[in-house]
């Protein structure tokens, strides 16, 4: 199986989402956060949505660029790997958000060919409110045509998603892969939670609720899914960092390394001393102590008050 490093430039959409306050506080609700800045609609200011909400609008974005650029034997291979969110501004009841999405990216890889594709959500006024790189391996497939690297602007070299990801977390804190973290908490994972988070986030993958279709697909079992597992970690930091839910968070990367089960927990571990004191490092392990997401940083619009923290 092939995919044609031809179909960079390839686009879908553009779609226009209506948000409301339902699917903002459905999905929060869907990662145990029921925080007044995300529930409260009576609040000054009403209520904001959570920092990984762009997912939702972006998700169907991803299917119609799927089905335009390949056949649906090599779609099913596909596997989140890696994500770069940068938040221009929160998501709010009553946007009107209109969203493309372009292949930007189409590179060999030892597990298989890695595609890289742009998620970019602009509001009424025409200013951009999210901007995503996702990446995606599918498994087993190869690249035809060559690779098409996506090239940073103003780096000169090749400057792949996934390096650029791992190297957020890593020139900052460089204690990750050196030292313990700085704080550690567990979050418990319920056994419907990828069920609950499908239908609030309105991301529909059937590996994720439909065992038949994981057992198909040489999976264990359903596994939650991969952005459920970011917005969950994303929820620790901010709370465990003392910073709010309604932080100005701008910017969230990650590389996902592992499959998280239902029912269990996973470990959100954190790394506060960097270089960057707008930022945390963090990662998140599974029961037996593998890593499900990697190379995880979370940078605010502006420098974050310090906080002590029990180690």
């Amino acid at each position: 199986m092939k995919i044609s490093s031809g179909i960079v430039g390839a686009t879908a959409g553009p779609r226009v989402h209506g948000i409301d306050a339902r699917w903002l506080m459905a999905y929060a609700a869907a990662l145990g956060d029921v925080d007044p800045e995300y529930m409260d609609t009576a609040r000054d200011g009403g209520i904001a949505g959570h920092p990984l909400f762009a997912v939702c609008y972006e998700w169907p974005l991803a299917l119609d660029l799927r089905a335009a650029t390949m056949p649906d034997e090599v779609a099913v291979r596909g596997v989140h790997a890696t994500h770069h969110l940068r938040i221009h501004r929160r998501v709010r009841p009553g946007d009107r958000l209109t969203t493309t999405a372009t292949v930007i990216a189409v590179e060999s890889r030892a597990p298989g060919a890695y595609v890289t594709t742009r998620f970019e959500a602009v509001g009424a006024d025409g200013l951009t409110v999210s901007t995503t790189d996702y990446g995606s391996i599918y498994r087993g497939v190869a690249v035809d045509g060559g690779d098409f690297p996506d090239r940073e602007v103003g780096r000169g070299a090749s400057r792949p998603l996934g390096e650029r990801v791992r190297d957020a977390a890593t020139h900052v804190a460089p204690a990750v892969s050196t030292s313990p973290p700085d704080w550690s908490t567990r979050v418990p994972v319920a056994a419907g939670l990828a069920h609950v988070y499908t239908e609030c986030a309105r991301i529909w993958n059937p590996i994720h609720t439909d065992r038949a279709v994981a057992l198909a697909a040489r999976l264990p079992d359903i596994i939650l899914h991969g952005t459920a597992t970011l917005a969950l970690a994303v929820s620790a930091v901010l709370r465990h960092e003392g910073l709010g839910v309604a932080a100005p968070v701008m910017d969230i990367r990650c590389r996902f390394s592992g499959m998280v089960p239902m029912p269990g927990e996973i470990a959100v571990d954190g790394w506060r001393r960097t270089a960057d004191p707008r930022g945390v490092a963090f990662r998140v392990r599974t029961p037996d102590g593998r890593a499900a997401l990697r190379d995880g940083w979370l940078a605010l619009s502006e420098t974050r008050r310090p906080v002590e923290h029990a180690r």
